[in-house]
């Protein structure tokens, strides 16, 4: 397995503050990748970080070069109960109607179900959330069970061009 050396990671919330903006778009057009470490599970592979998301990311963080990546008023780390509220406020701002129900671990969930949906391979979208059997994943994809992606309107579509080419 190759090592990209195109890799900045950023350890601490301090590592996200000297970041500047013409870095980022020079790093962006050399094809360097941004990523964060996971604290969930120690030996866990360091996350990427979307240019999207680190705008935001460096938009949030303003002038602070220290302390918790998301902080009270204080200064302090947010609590659980803290991060779920932020969510839901979030959620109802988007117009999303779950947004009294939502929970963190729902964007899990979002985030299998919408990478299977747009094609990444099964496979990837494992290791990108450190699951060690397939079927696991699977159990996440909330759109398995929906028949709009069923094989036999695949093979459906197949016949038809070959009987319009044999029409022809």
């Amino acid at each position: 397995m190759s090592v990209d050396h195109r890799v900045r990671v950023l350890r601490t919330e301090a590592d996200f503050a000297c970041i500047t903006a013409a870095q980022t778009a020079l790093e962006r057009a050399l094809g360097f990748h941004q990523t964060i470490p996971r604290r969930a599970r120690p030996g866990a592979r360091p996350a990427p970080v979307p240019p999207l998301a680190l705008d935001a990311l460096l938009a949030y963080l303003g002038d602070r070069a220290d302390g918790p990546l998301f902080a009270t008023e204080s200064g302090r780390r947010w609590s659980q109960p803290e991060v779920w509220k932020h969510l839901r406020v979030l959620a109802r701002r988007t117009g999303i109607p779950q947004a009294a129900s939502i929970k963190p671990h729902t964007l899990r969930h979002q985030f299998i179900t919408d990478n299977l949906a747009n094609g990444v391979p099964l496979q990837d979208v494992q290791d990108a959330v450190s699951h060690s059997d397939p079927r696991t994943t699977q159990r996440y994809n909330r759109r398995r069970r929906q028949l709009d992606n069923h094989p036999a309107y695949a093979l459906a579509a197949k016949l038809g061009e070959r009987l319009q080419k044999d029409e022809s």
